[in-house]
């Protein structure tokens, strides 16, 4: 079997608002209590699985999650309203493993779940069919599809490109969800230079994916990619332990300078990738959700 690449919808609702205890606000940015989710959901079914995650701080970590989607910073949470949280896989164990409890444990419908100390009952769930990689954004059978919800295999996503079965476009756009930064030369680089995208991008798919690829294509993003057009702007976010972390939202679109249909087959790849591999420094707490889409006009 080929290994499967699953990104996971949850949409929750809460069942208390986090103003109860005033000595227990919500939290103004959720990505670490969603980290503790997964890390919790995977030791419940495989401890061991677990414990490999933890402790895996050093090389890259295969999973990301999302902050909860939906709260405002004046009206909080509410009891009737629904929320969304994403958890993202690029190992098969993980990704079986989290699919399983989203059909049939702790994350199924019906089920609470708990986030930084406040319970939330899973009203639904999205691991959407097997998409077209190359289109995520298209699910002509459900209106309320989520381009977010998504599974695949890792040779699925790349057989667009590499297989021939399509020429690479000369524009790669990407639509960054949460804050994008960089870690690069001992400091922090808040802007999503090409560089700097798919060297994050070619780091992870060749820690998991079971074809490498070849460690020019940061050189070739480097001289021969460059920002053709963008709409951003810098989104800082708290955090409980590290003070505020600040990255790029909105969209942007690469152009190749010097086409080669080889290279840009990698890179619409790895750019197709980001859906479940996230973006830059901080994927495990919410930042750099990112994703693949269609040319701005």
């Amino acid at each position: 079997p080929h290994p499967m690449l699953l990104s996971l919808l949850l949409t929750l609702q809460p069942l208390q608002t986090g103003m109860e205890d005033p000595q227990k606000p919500p939290p103004p940015w959720w990505g670490r209590a969603a980290h503790a989710l997964l890390l919790d959901t995977v030791r419940r079914q495989n401890p061991r699985l677990a414990e490999q995650l933890h402790a895996a701080d050093q090389a890259p970590r295969p999973f990301t999650v999302s902050t909860l989607i939906g709260p405002s910073t004046r009206n909080g949470l509410q009891t009737g309203r629904e929320y969304t949280l994403r958890l993202t896989s690029l190992h098969e164990d993980l990704s079986r493993l989290l699919l399983h409890a989203a059909e049939a444990g702790p994350l199924a419908p019906g089920h609470t779940v708990e986030l930084d100390y406040l319970p939330f009952r899973v009203t639904r769930i999205q691991p959407a069919p097997s998409p077209d990689p190359q289109s995520p954004t298209e699910n002509p059978d459900s209106q309320t599809a989520s381009p977010w919800a998504a599974r695949t295999t890792y040779q699925e996503l790349s057989a667009p490109w590499l297989l021939a079965k399509e020429t690479p476009r000369r524009h790669i756009s990407l639509q960054l969800t949460s804050p994008a930064s960089f870690k690069t030369r001992g400091r922090t680089m808040p802007i999503p230079l090409p560089d700097l995208v798919f060297g994050s991008l070619l780091q992870r798919w060749n820690a998991f994916a079971p074809v490498v690829f070849p460690d020019e294509l940061k050189r070739y993003a480097a001289e021969c990619l460059a920002i053709s057009r963008f709409d951003l702007s810098s989104r800082s976010v708290q955090t409980k332990s590290r003070g505020r972390r600040v990255g790029a939202i909105g969209r942007i679109t690469f152009v190749s300078l010097n086409y080669d249909r080889y290279w840009m087959s990698l890179t619409h790849t790895l750019a197709a990738f980001a859906l479940f591999s996230g973006i830059g420094a901080g994927t495990t707490m919410g930042l750099g959700q990112a994703r693949k889409i269609d040319k701005p006009r």
